[in-house]
């Protein structure tokens, strides 16, 4: 009898007392099976911290852990991998709303920094979402929104991705932040 090995996760980077996690949609495929996040050839997203502000130098995938350093986490707001974003329903984020709202309560972020519309709409129910901090929290943390930095997403140039999280990083900077 034929068993199917079961589809490949990444694990989470979080721990207690960080200033943000950035929550991607869910893991590609590659990322996935190597256990780095954001592993793809076009991801822009470790350029993208470092210009912005998060990052003291450049990180390669393979020390993502690192982030943990300078407050930063990372996780998925779905576990399943697979080669594309659009391959996630919205049935599965509606499922995974649970588990990511007990990781914000067990780690307690500042911030969570939904990495494209897709995952905090579908999650809160919204139809309509903006770019930038929420109105509300969500799991007790600031909820924010950043353009997706996939290399499939060329709706922003990396200049717009960058002042886009910088954006964010001033606003986590900035002394009322800290209230």
């Amino acid at each position: 009898m034929a068993t199917t090995a079961p589809a490949p996760t990444l694990p989470d980077i979080l721990d207690h007392g960080l200033t943000v996690v950035f929550c991607g949609i869910n893991p590609g495929m590659a990322a996935a099976a190597a256990g780095h996040h954001f592993l793809g050839r076009g991801n822009r997203f470790w350029p993208v911290l470092h210009l912005a502000g998060f990052t003291p130098h450049l990180v390669a995938p393979e020390n993502d852990r690192s982030v943990l350093a300078f407050g930063l986490g990372l996780t998925a707001a779905v576990a399943r991998a697979t080669s594309r974003a659009d391959q996630v329903d919205k049935e599965e984020f509606v499922e995974a709303e649970a588990a990511l709202l007990e990781k914000l309560a067990r780690y307690r972020p500042r911030c969570i920094a939904f990495l494209g519309k897709a995952a905090y709409g579908a999650i809160t129910g919204r139809r309509e979402v903006a770019w930038g901090e929420q109105p509300e929290r969500f799991g007790g943390a600031r909820a924010w929104i950043l353009p997706n930095p996939s290399g499939l997403n060329r709706g922003f140039t990396r200049e717009q991705l960058v002042e886009a999280y910088q954006v964010l990083h001033r606003a986590l900077c900035a002394p009322a932040a800290a209230a």
